[in-house]
């Protein structure tokens, strides 16, 4: 299909839109350098120098009529429309000296009430790829009938930004314009950030409509009861909800309407680092043609992908549409959740494996977001550290984080939802000397939460958290449960759990003045 971009003033002749795999296959492996196809028929790609997303060199033009509804800041840093107009037009000069580019329409939400027309204009066909699979790809008539779309991005990824224009802190730059409904990508050819930044633009939209955009992976199960799990990458958001026994609506991102759930992508961003058929046999399973492997270590004769090797990144991801997951829900889209669960790594160890928060509580810890960063996620994280990201995914979030947290609160109050905290971080230590919690013991968890059984356990208020601590759980050793009793040296604890007490309090002190009294109050105390 022919497709005129003149109103962009890209001039390139050959343009492959909405391309088949196939093709987008063959342009790959015969004109980017490095790819190749694995043993069991992936794209193996690199990203090049950015093996991770860059969030501080994410920008956001002020403009008078969206400006008072964004929370500026560290997160959200300001840009003058006309730099936008230099890095855009930096963009579109690049792709024009391109022989060839690829361009992707296609839809953002399940739900055609609150669903977006995306377009994407690349210069790589694994990028092409990649979104074809994260995005909704229309069928052959929903194309024809397209139109115009409701959002633009301009991938020239592939050529810098100029450091030296106003607001560049380095050669990488990710703008997004609300006013004129575009995204500008300098300096990466990271995938991820094309992602994340359809995710952006639906974290401002939403809460216009009274819908709450979540950073979180859904399922449901057979009774149709539904479940979202929180928490930024590497906690589990992925693993956790592919789910044999349950159908997954999504993995990473969706909203929460009048009406229910809705899935956001049409595909999964799984990271891929350890992967074994064993423990993840859903991910492992999805891996076939069509499937995008970014920056993983292959043998080159056999074409075997060694997932444990991270001489390149600890971020290794595979990128597949959601039908590669066998049990799916089709449409993406489902009723209210039953249960909100927040993944955290805490890498202090002191976060019993799962604890029961109440709604004050619930919107305590939605605020604080609090986990470790995962090493590889982003650039410059070599091993895990602490760090509290607002509403679980503050990179993404437009609005200040009350605005979300007054939706999540006024759900979880309407539709009786349980809230739940589980750590997928450390016991018995902190990072270092403790171990990381069994996957299969997390997942022994999630279960009992689903099937409510977990809430019939005998539980115990926490003294300095205040939440509900479950004294056991059918798959967990019982030792685990309460993780003062997993330590060597209580003295070392209480010491470790004043230290995270503290962190938590000082993080909140920002958020104190705009939220709720019971809010400020369900927070931790030292002992």
């Amino acid at each position: 299909m022919s497709l005129n971009l003149k109103q962009y003033s890209v001039e390139v002749k050959e343009v492959y839109h909405n391309s088949s795999k196939s093709l987008l296959y063959e342009l790959a492996l015969s004109t980017e350098k490095g790819t190749a196809i694995s043993d069991v028929g992936a794209l193996l790609v690199y990203s090049g120098e950015k093996t991770g997303r860059s969030p501080k060199d994410k920008r956001i033009v002020r403009n008078e009529a969206s400006e008072n509804n964004i929370d500026w800041g560290d997160v959200n840093i300001d840009l003058d429309e006309k730099v936008f107009m230099i890095n855009r037009e930096r963009s579109i000069d690049f792709l024009n000296t391109r022989d060839r580019i690829y361009v992707v329409d296609a839809f953002a939400g399940w739900d055609p009430t609150y669903r977006q027309k995306i377009r994407i204009i690349c210069t790589r066909a694994y990028h092409a790829l990649f979104m074809q699979n994260m995005l909704i790809m229309p069928t052959a008539e929903e194309l024809t009938n397209f139109g115009e779309p409701d959002y633009v991005i301009f991938n020239g990824g592939g050529f810098p930004a100029n450091r030296f224009t106003s607001k560049m802190t380095s050669k990488t730059s990710i703008d997004l314009n609300l006013e004129q409904k575009e995204i500008v990508i300098l300096g990466t050819e990271y995938a991820g950030e094309m992602k994340k930044g359809v995710f952006s633009v639906m974290n401002y939209l939403m809460p216009l409509q009274d819908v709450l955009p979540m950073h979180c992976s859904a399922n449901v199960g057979k009774e149709g009861d539904v479940s979202v799990l929180f928490g930024l990458s590497g906690t589990g958001k992925t693993t956790l909800s592919a789910d044999p026994n349950r159908k997954l609506i999504g993995d990473d991102e969706h909203c929460w309407t009048d009406t229910g759930v809705f899935n956001i992508e049409g595909g999964c961003y799984a990271k891929a680092i350890d992967l074994s058929e064993e423990k993840e046999p859903d991910i492992y399973k999805a891996i076939r043609f069509g499937t995008v492997l970014e920056n993983v270590v292959y043998d080159k004769v056999s074409r075997k992908v060694d997932y444990s090797d991270t001489s390149i990144t600890e971020n290794t991801r595979a990128s597949y549409p959601i039908h590669f997951i066998e049990n799916i829900q089709m449409p993406c889209v489902a009723g209210h959740p039953n249960h909100v669960i927040f993944l955290t790594c805490d890498a202090f160890g002191v976060l019993p494996p799962v604890s029961q928060l109440s709604p004050d509580q619930a919107s305590y810890h939605f605020i604080s977001g609090y986990t470790a960063k995962v090493a590889g996620t982003e650039m410059g994280v070599t091993e895990p550290s602490a760090t509290f990201s607002a509403c679980f995914g503050a990179a993404f979030m437009m609005w200040h984080p009350n605005k979300y947290a007054e939706l999540l609160a006024q759900k979880i109050k309407s539709h009786n939802a349980k809230a739940w905290l589980v750590n997928t971080g450390w016991t018995g230590g902190a990072y270092g000397v403790g171990s990381r919690i069994k996957l299969a013991y997390t997942r022994a968890i999630i279960y009992a939460i689903q099937n409510g059984s977990l809430e019939n356990e005998v539980m115990i208020k926490d003294d300095a958290f205040g939440f509900m601590i479950p004294q056991s759980c059918h798959g967990v050793p019982t030792v685990l449960m309460n993780p003062e009793n997993t330590w060597k040296e209580n003295s070392e604890y209480q010491k470790t759990r004043n230290k995270l007490v503290d962190l938590f309090n000082n993080n909140f002190k920002a958020f104190e003045s705009n939220v709720n009294s019971n809010i400020v109050v369900a927070g931790p105390k030292r002992i």
